[in-house]
């Protein structure tokens, strides 16, 4: 597996990423996860590292119309290359599927223990510390403010992350704490998940 890992990640390291908070390090963040997760797990590494290294390989950004479909083209895009690279064939299926169902907004349900670790060691990167980097990184590459000034919580309004960059709490990173899969990603995400709710409660202190 080490050769087709050099043969990832020297791939990965040569393409354009959609922004800089999905840019290699992202990938290789995802990587560690991934493994350390598959490996607890007992799940097959054979499927899970391609996966995770190449879950991003197609760039679309945050605010393209082609946004839901990313993952979609993305397991297209890896199939592909590993045909290409001569990958075992049998894995290609799997590899696919973990990565259409790692995307938040394909709303695709992993169905093997490969696409749950692969979708689990995604997640864990947009909750916690680099979670809330990253969201700050997309909000002001799509020139978001940082908060609405009447109602900066959302506590009586629908979150417009669109508009305001704090309203991604609201829309996505809170929920993301309760679809977690494996074991080793809940304990995770509970410690990352209760860092953004201190963080939140900081930012209201020093909003008001």
């Amino acid at each position: 597996m080490q050769s087709w890992k050099k043969i990832f990640k020297d791939y990965i390291q040569k393409q354009k990423s959609a922004d800089s908070a999905h840019d290699t390090d992202h990938v290789q963040r995802v990587v560690i996860n991934a493994e350390k997760f598959a490996q607890l797990e007992n799940a097959d590494l054979e499927i899970v590292i391609p996966a995770a290294w190449l879950h991003d390989c197609v760039a679309v950004s945050k605010d393209s119309s082609l946004r839901n479909q990313a993952s979609k083209l993305s397991a297209e895009k890896a199939e592909q290359l590993l045909k290409e690279w001569n990958y075992p064939l049998e894995n290609i299926d799997a590899i696919k599927h973990a990565i259409e169902a790692h995307s938040y907004s394909a709303n695709i349900k992993p169905l093997t223990l490969e696409a749950k670790i692969v979708q689990d060691a995604d997640r864990i990167d947009s909750i916690g510390a680099i979670g809330v980097a990253r969201m700050m990184m997309v909000g002001g590459k799509m020139n978001c403010r940082l908060y609405q000034s009447e109602d900066p919580f959302c506590t009586a309004r629908e979150p417009e992350d669109r508009q305001w960059t704090v309203d991604h709490f609201y829309s996505k990173l809170l929920k993301l704490n309760s679809g977690f899969h494996t074991q080793a990603a809940k304990q995770e995400a509970q410690r990352r998940h209760d860092y953004m709710i201190n963080f939140l409660k900081q930012l209201e202190t020093e909003i008001h």
